[in-house]
């Protein structure tokens, strides 16, 4: 007996001593932190390329050739992203019956309309050298730009297809590689749909060096992008709203905060119906304007030019400053107009409408720029055309709709039926920036009671404001 009991003491004491290990090393959560630093990744520093790299280099590309000879895995990492396909991965839409992918390289909007036929403008966000047609080589790494995230020279500027202008240094560009900062992300985000403050609202300019009055993260705390939007294998965490299919890599205020942070009860409860940038950012374009309405069918005309008002070559602009956010359920998801689909001329065609309403237990209330356009559209078939801007024939050239039309249209494949009109879109941006000090967030009679009127409570599915309707009332839907 006392044998057989030493026996299994020991074999305790062997299977113990493996088990332990092997826990150790398996994947496990930590118990979430009340301090949200601890979810803010503490950077490496940069190591000094100013021995490494001797050059001379006379393109991007040769960059590229030097920096993966200690990167090889690196522009491989790039190239399956978005911000080198410009593309999603496939899904699956409702009445489609093949999945369908969608990204700027495909997609249409009410900015710039699309990039089809348009390419070497559009392209010079691109994270890559050369795309000047339909045919750019996606598979070619060389092509893929190291220097537009990690350029810290302050000098580096992509010009037309990417292609970095002639004054810049490479040399130097190369040197002084190090992590991305607010300029590498905002020479292209800040400057979305053809201009600095244009297209998000939230994004701008001011976000290079912002106050707290700005936006308290990136001010107070000197947050950069990447501290929110955190990378691993330079696969980028966030999903651009307007191209967004699925939960896959969203950010959420609650990466970091605590969803019970605050220590009034009743604010906390508004959690599983309110989301946190509905009270924490009160305004956007808080420094400078941002565009709200465009009217291209102004466009062509001889009149008076102004950046903020009229341009023959665009049409007719409305901007914004401190502009009120508009609200909506949403619930991470979006609808999409793909190029094709018909339209209802006589009302207004949603780009990209929100998903979610008052019934939806995932949803919850966000603000939102909403622009609104009016766009050339195929008044026969029905459906919006991307025409063509740019270039010798394009309309920014020849003030021609009709030829803009036909090779935008050979560009997409969409036949084009050669009668056009103007109708009326709505492109809806999440507002995720330009965070309040909690001092200047929401207060209850912001939204409750007679006096701001902040939220439709009727258009958001209420009988009305909750305060005096009561709780969530299944009167009408977003």
């Amino acid at each position: 007996m006392l044998r057989k009991k030493t026996l299994w003491m020991g074999l305790a004491l062997v299977v113990g001593s493996i088990a332990l290990p092997l826990w150790l090393l398996l994947p496990h959560r930590a118990a979430p932190s009340s301090d949200p630093w601890d979810s803010v990744p503490v950077k490496k520093p940069g190591t000094d390329h100013t021995r490494l790299l001797n050059g001379p280099f006379t393109s991007g590309s040769e960059v590229t050739v030097a920096c993966l000879k200690c990167h090889p895995q690196a522009a491989r990492d790039i190239m399956r992203t978005s911000h080198w396909t410009w593309e999603s991965k496939p899904f699956r839409m409702a009445n489609r019956p093949e999945p369908v992918t969608l990204g700027k390289k495909n997609a249409i909007n009410n900015f710039c309309i699309g990039i089809q036929s348009n390419w070497p403008p559009c392209t010079a966000c691109h994270a890559g050298y050369g795309w000047h047609d339909a045919n750019f080589d996606f598979s070619n790494p060389e092509l893929v730009d190291c220097l537009v995230c990690h350029d810290r020279s302050g000098q580096y500027i992509k010009g037309d297809a990417g292609i970095p202008e002639k004054s810049v240094d490479l040399l130097a560009a190369a040197r002084s590689v190090g992590n991305p900062t607010r300029e590498n992300c905002g020479g292209c985000h800040f400057r979305g749909g053809g201009g600095n403050a244009v297209k998000h609202g939230d994004l701008d300019g001011s976000l290079y060096y912002p106050s707290e009055e700005i936006d308290v993260h990136m001010g107070r705390h000197k947050f950069v992008c990447t501290d929110c939007h955190q990378t691993t294998a330079h696969d980028i965490k966030g999903r651009s709203f307007c191209l967004s299919q699925d939960m896959a890599e969203q950010i959420r205020c609650t990466d970091c905060h605590q969803e019970t942070l605050h220590k009034d009860e009743r604010i906390n409860k508004h959690v599983n119906s309110v989301g946190c940038p509905t009270c924490h950012i009160p305004n956007v374009a808080v420094k400078q304007a941002t565009k709200v309405h465009w009217d291209w069918s102004q466009a062509g005309q001889d009149l008076p030019e102004d950046d903020h008002d009229y341009l023959k070559i665009k049409g007719r602009f409305v901007w914004e400053k401190n502009l009120v956010p508009e609200y909506r359920w949403y619930n991470c998801l979006s609808e999409h107009y793909l190029l094709g689909d018909k339209i209802d001329p006589s009302g207004v065609t949603e780009l990209n409408r929100p998903r979610g309403d008052i019934r939806d237990p995932k949803a919850r209330i966000m603000p939102f720029k909403i622009h609104r356009a009016k766009q050339i559209y195929d008044a026969t078939y029905h459906y919006l055309l991307q025409p063509n801007t740019v270039g010798p024939e394009g309309f920014w050239t020849k003030f021609d709709w009709d030829r803009a039309a036909r090779i935008g249209s050979e560009a997409t494949g969409l036949p084009y039926s050669g009668n056009y009109g103007f109708v009326r879109t709505d492109m809806y941006w999440t507002l995720t920036h330009m965070v309040a000090k909690k001092e200047k967030a929401l207060q209850c009679t912001s939204c409750h009671g007679d006096h701001e009127k902040r939220l439709d409570w009727i258009q958001l599915g209420y009988a009305g404001d909750p305060m005096t309707h009561g709780s969530r009332k299944l009167n009408a839907s977003n």
